[in-house]
């Protein structure tokens, strides 16, 4: 999408918004990635925009992904949720969230928070357990800021997840009695899984999760001044650290299992993120 194209659809984007809840412009936004959609249902006077309706969103091609926006409250706060995104294994292109994002820009969103599933590259945090993500790891080094000019496509990323929001989500988790692992997420480019040599790699890089998605986003939301939040939902052990067989259908059953202890997670940590 040219420079010019992606402005105007960014544009009718918010018109449509707008036009659905009028004055809309939640301060928080939230990205549901795959076990998170739950989160969806504990949102009160909702309403729902199919992405199809957003020129400026993706429609999503994997399974689990809901492809709408929902607007409402969420533990008291204001909120736009994304259920579901584009992630670059479906086109090659690490750009694909870049109209939904610069959207929730325009509509007064500073702050995005990024959940997903992942791998464990850790045998302590185990399949079911979530963590929070301090940093990450580009290791497909893919960026979706080609092509964007001048000198604000050079992003700092030193402080890509924001340090005050992980310590309040923290603080939050720890109030309700969730565990909360912290560590270091690193993005692979997929949609095949890692090797047993990969996963090893990445665990002697410092990474704790490993995952397909978040990376991207985060790049983006900084690029358009937003602050971040990362999330991440273990589905499973790295390859080679456990005897499971990995496919994208025992992704989606361990975080189904897990929908419950993520919505919690969720709820606990909303109203406590000073945005």
């Amino acid at each position: 999408m040219s420079p010019t194209s992606l402005e105007s659809a960014v544009a009718h984007s918010v018109a449509r918004v707008q036009a659905a809840v009028p004055g809309a412009a939640p301060r928080l936004a939230i990205v549901l990635g795959s076990g998170w959609d739950a989160v969806a249902d504990g949102v009160t006077d909702s309403v729902d925009i199919d992405y199809a309706e957003l020129p400026a969103f993706p429609l999503p091609g994997v399974a689990g992904h809901a492809g709408s926006l929902r607007l409402g409250c969420l533990a008291g706060r204001a909120v736009m949720l994304l259920r579901g995104r584009s992630h670059a294994y479906e086109t090659g292109d690490a750009a694909g969230m870049k109209g939904a994002i610069r959207t929730l820009a325009a509509l007064g969103c500073t702050t995005l928070v990024l959940t997903n599933a992942a791998g464990s590259l850790v045998p302590d945090m185990a399949p079911g357990s979530m963590m929070l993500i301090s940093d990450h790891l580009n290791i497909a080094q893919r960026s979706p800021l080609h092509g964007e000019p001048g000198a604000q496509r050079f992003v700092d990323m030193g402080a890509a997840y924001d340090a005050t929001l992980r310590d309040q989500a923290a603080a939050a988790a720890e109030d309700a009695g969730i565990e909360l692992h912290e560590g270091v997420y690193a993005w692979v480019l997929g949609p095949q899984f890692e090797t047993p040599a990969e996963i090893r790699m990445l665990r002697l890089l410092g990474a704790q999760a490993v995952g397909m998605s978040t990376v991207p986003e985060t790049i983006l939301a900084r690029h358009a001044g937003l602050k971040v939040l990362g999330l991440s939902m273990f589905t499973n052990l790295g390859a080679g650290m456990s005897d499971q067989t990995l496919s994208h259908a025992h992704t989606l059953h361990t975080a189904q299992a897990s929908a419950g202890l993520a919505v919690r997670l969720l709820a606990a940590i909303v109203p406590a993120l000073v945005v």
